[in-house]
């Protein structure tokens, strides 16, 4: 079975554990807990190609790589950049890891997910901020309290993975 490494990444509170929560077991707490570092997961997932167990790395938000956290991301051959829709500045912090990703690996799956999509009266994000985006990754509207759209875009970016 293929293995694959796949790194979560985005501002704090983004939404990146509860995420993986509800990729990974199916759930979601309301509860805030930091990430320290970066927490490791695993989930099997069925491609076209066969199963593939990914390895999830669930990294602590930080608005700039440091050092420890670009050490992380090494043999990742994914990437997934989360988006707060609630709060506009992740945008642009999404902006600038997918511009470092794109520079540094090239050849890896990226995917961007605007999370929180449940909380539409609190969107400080339109429609045409993200376009761009949408032209060079796949961009899925996400909600982790919900799980609208969590399954398909690991899938998608499952598939995507070489």
């Amino acid at each position: 079975m293929l293995q694959r490494k796949v790194c979560l990444i985005g501002s704090f509170a983004v939404g990146k554990t509860s995420l993986l929560q509800r990729f990974v077991y199916s759930r979601f707490s309301d509860k805030y807990l930091t990430t320290v570092g970066v927490k490791i997961d695993r989930k099997i997932v069925p491609t076209s190609r066969g199963s593939v167990s990914l390895i999830l790395w669930d990294l602590a938000g930080e608005d700039e790589f440091q050092s420890l956290q670009t050490s992380y991301l090494r043999g990742g051959a994914g990437f997934v950049v989360v988006i707060d829709c609630t709060r506009n500045e992740t945008l642009q912090q999404a902006r600038t890891h997918l511009d470092y990703l794109d520079e540094e690996h090239p050849t890896a799956a990226k995917v961007v997910f605007v999370n929180k999509i449940d909380l539409e009266s609190s969107w400080d994000l339109e429609q045409s901020d993200f376009q761009g985006l949408e032209r060079r990754y796949s961009v899925y509207k996400t909600s982790a309290k919900t799980g609208v759209s969590v399954e398909e875009a690991f899938h998608a970016l499952a598939e995507a993975m070489k």
